[in-house]
């Protein structure tokens, strides 16, 4: 998720909790005319990542970016890539990337005959099931089954749906019958319940991928593996970790803050507190460090710590 998962929140979240086995980079863009940004290359520099499995995600709809990305990645050391097929934002499907692809399903056939055969690395592909209807997904799937996915993840609603429909169970239980390959699920899991009514249904998952759901509940791995809700402890110990990392790595306060303030956007849900959405207009408006650590250790302060 651009702009809050970046290795900072990684780092963090190795730091306090544990559980998962692969982190995905938000997605990176290649250009034909340009090299990558400084900012973008940093965010999956090895040494930025040392205590974490990363793969760096793609999001175009040219073979040759692609290759080229792969190309200065395999420098790296990274031997796994993944390609975004999922990103429902009108910026990015109006150019007829991420999910907007798969409005182009002879292109999209081309366009993955090609870097299968060229790159040199694993290749997984993030997907949702079509533009409008989840029918699309029965033609999407053909073509996905051709080639050597290494994990086919999928977000089951259509580009239309953005976030607003529930996800098409239904088209995901048909393609766990279908496909041949690693199959991944993604897509509203917010509680322990999501997970359970999940996996009862796909007896044979090969697992799943989180998003919004652990940025709400930073616990939530710790609560499907432990059946052990995060402690105030853990969640206060992610955020000093967290803050203290983009302060080292951003300039100003402003900067900082921006920062802090998409998170809380999503972790302030963790926080079951009287006045909730008060704290939150308060975050919104802090305009120095100071002000927002004041309104921060109030909200820390209505937990009792052990």
């Amino acid at each position: 998720m651009e702009g809050i998962t970046g290795y900072v929140y990684r780092n963090a979240y190795e730091a306090v909790f544990s559980g998962i086995s692969k982190y995905f980079s938000p997605f990176i863009v290649p250009h034909q005319n340009r090299d990558f940004k400084q900012k973008e290359l940093r965010d999956i520099f090895p040494e930025n990542n040392s205590t974490l499995t990363l793969i760096p995600q793609i999001l175009t709809n040219q073979a040759e970016d692609f290759l080229r990305a792969v190309h200065t990645f395999q420098e790296m050391g990274y031997e796994e890539v993944n390609l975004n097929l999922g990103c429902p934002s009108g910026t990015v499907t109006a150019k007829g990337k991420g999910a907007g692809f798969l409005a182009e399903p002879e292109a999209l056939d081309g366009f993955l005959e090609t870097i299968y055969e060229k790159a040199d690395v694993k290749i997984s592909i993030k997907t949702r099931i079509g533009i409008d209807t989840g029918e699309e997904f029965y033609r999407l799937l053909e073509i996905y089954q051709k080639y050597p996915i290494e994990e086919l993840i999928v977000h089951p609603r259509c580009l239309k749906d953005y976030y607003k429909k529930p996800p098409d169970q239904e088209i995901f239980l048909w393609a766990a019958g279908h496909y041949n390959g690693k199959l991944i699920y993604n897509g509203d899991i917010f509680c322990k319940e999501d997970y359970q009514i999940l996996t009862e249904r796909n007896a044979h998952l090969d697992g799943v991928m989180l998003g919004r759901g652990l940025l709400r509940n930073p616990g939530l791995i710790q609560e499907i593996l432990e059946d052990v809700p995060a402690t105030v402890e853990q969640i206060k110990n992610l955020h000093d970790h967290i803050l203290e990392g983009y302060m080292e790595m951003l300039s100003g306060d402003r900067n900082v803050l921006f920062r802090m303030k998409e998170l809380w956007f999503y972790m302030i849900e963790w926080f079951a507190i009287e006045g909730r959405d008060k704290y939150a207009k308060q975050i919104k408006k802090a305009q120095t460090i100071a002000e927002y650590r004041s309104v921060v250790d109030r909200i820390f302060q209505q937990y009792p710590m052990h």
